[in-house]
């Protein structure tokens, strides 16, 4: 049966099974590039090195950010027209998407040749962890194109049912950067340089990988085309008003980290601020296995939604939250009961990054299961070609609750305060993503009527 008219007629669970499955593997892989680095980083260089690194998360969630403003964006246009049976239009998303890139790429490699070390002094950078900061982030900055290229086309794979073949190109790159990490590292006695060059060339393999799919192959329903790279308007404000939501999350929770660095390098020192960057690559590992079934549902979602089929919009929304929500349920779990050997993955055996480290995990995870929730739930209404609900969401949390948390829990519970807003987001925003989720279930059952719930 065609891919496509599988989207419409094929048992939801098992699409989706079929559909997250790969892009679970897909967002784990995209998160090994970051966490491999730091694994080996924090092993083998020592805890400045790893500080370092923490550093430049601000500018790599950044262009993460740019990554889903473009690639979802372009993905979820993908997947409704496809819907639709407007394959032109489509096919137009994915040409405007790959331009769009260039065009980005292009204007942060030359703002970060100029901006670099300022950013880096700004983001909570010493004289102990700049040189390291710098060596890493000047690569990555160098070919982010690549980047791009090999992480957010990958949505627009998944948008028009090539999951497993996306989830084939990850790994493959994975596994060269996995490979590379300890030979340029340690063999090559290349250092945090040697890091960033291996997350370089694994994206180089998948980008030339993704370019064949898209021009060549005989699997993909959408093709790229010369007269399609031209920028349309109408494509390019359907992409950015998609994409506006993924976009707007990333940016704040780059700001958030900024914020995060300076509070805790006030705190507790580059220490703390090593141990916050641990931290975060568990987090983002917990996220990423939520965000592959995100991204698996979104084709199903955008597909029914745009082909008029809201009862299986509404089961594919209901089996993503319950199986979100229990891998978050486990993740937890096993932050609270093994969070030291959790940290001491990344750690060459400081004693001060394990005790920041492993109470900072428990705490900031404690609701990850409501995090989960929201999650899937700001995804659904990017899918739905609502993504002003999806904006407002993401706002709510790490705006209207972050900004002011930030303010005033440290300077009554020191660094407990700073992982304190994690858990206290997660439960306000779980109740405003219910109420809208909620809300628009009842519309869409008034639209079709013998909807099954």
């Amino acid at each position: 049966m065609d891919a496509l008219r599988r989207l419409e007629t094929e048992k939801i669970s098992k699409l989706l099974m079929e559909f997250s499955i790969p892009a679970i593997v897909g967002s784990l892989v995209f998160a090994l590039y970051n966490i491999v680095d730091r694994i080996f980083i924090g092993k083998g260089i020592g805890a400045y090195a790893m500080t370092g690194l923490s550093i430049t998360f601000p500018i790599f969630t950044l262009y993460i950010a740019i990554g889903m403003l473009i690639g979802q964006g372009g993905g979820s246009i993908v997947s409704l027209r496809l819907g639709e049976g407007k394959k032109d239009k489509a096919d137009k998303a994915l040409g405007n998407t790959v331009t769009l890139f260039t065009v980005s790429s292009i204007l942060l490699m030359i703002l970060g040749r100029i901006f670099l070390d300022d950013l880096l002094l700004l983001f909570g950078a010493t004289e102990n962890t700049l040189g390291y900061a710098r060596d890493y982030m000047s690569i990555i900055n160098l070919l982010v194109f690549f980047n791009f290229m090999a992480m957010g086309m990958n949505n627009l794979m998944r948008s028009e049912g090539c999951s497993k073949l996306a989830m084939k190109y990850m790994v493959a790159g994975a596994v060269m950067n996995i490979v590379l990490d300890p030979i340029l590292i340690f063999w090559f006695d290349m250092g945090i340089k040697g890091a960033a060059i291996a997350t370089a060339f694994s994206n180089v393999a998948v980008t030339i990988a993704v370019f064949y799919h898209f021009i060549y192959s005989k699997n993909s329903h959408i093709k790229l085309k010369k007269e399609n790279l031209i920028l349309d308007s109408e494509t390019v404000k359907e992409i950015f008003k998609i994409g506006v939501s993924p976009f707007t999350l990333q940016v704040t929770t780059s700001l958030v980290a900024v914020a995060c660095n300076k509070t805790l390098l006030a705190y507790g020192g580059d220490l703390a601020v090593g141990a916050m960057g641990i931290v975060n690559s568990i987090y983002m590992f917990m996220s990423m296995i939520i965000s592959g079934i995100r991204a698996g549902s979104q084709p199903i979602i955008g597909y029914n939604y745009g082909a008029g089929k809201f009862d299986r919009v509404v089961e594919t929304l209901k089996i993503s939250l319950v199986g979100s929500m229990l891998i978050a349920a486990f993740i937890t779990l096993l932050a609270f009961f093994r969070g030291d050997v959790l940290i001491n993955l990344f750690n060459d055996g400081n004693e001060e990054i394990l005790r920041i480290g492993e109470r900072g995990l428990k705490i900031c995870l404690s609701m990850g299961v409501l995090n989960a929730f929201y999650i899937i739930g700001a995804n659904y209404f990017q899918s739905i070609d609502q993504a002003v609900k999806s904006v407002v969401l993401n706002l709510i949390r790490q705006v209207v609750l972050f900004v002011p948390l930030f303010i005033i829990l440290p300077k009554y519970y020191g660094i407990d305060g700073i992982w304190l807003i994690w858990p206290i987001s997660d439960i306000v925003v779980f109740f405003f993503t219910g109420y809208f989720i909620r809300k628009n279930i009842t519309e869409l059952k008034a639209r079709q009527v013998g909807i099954v719930y």
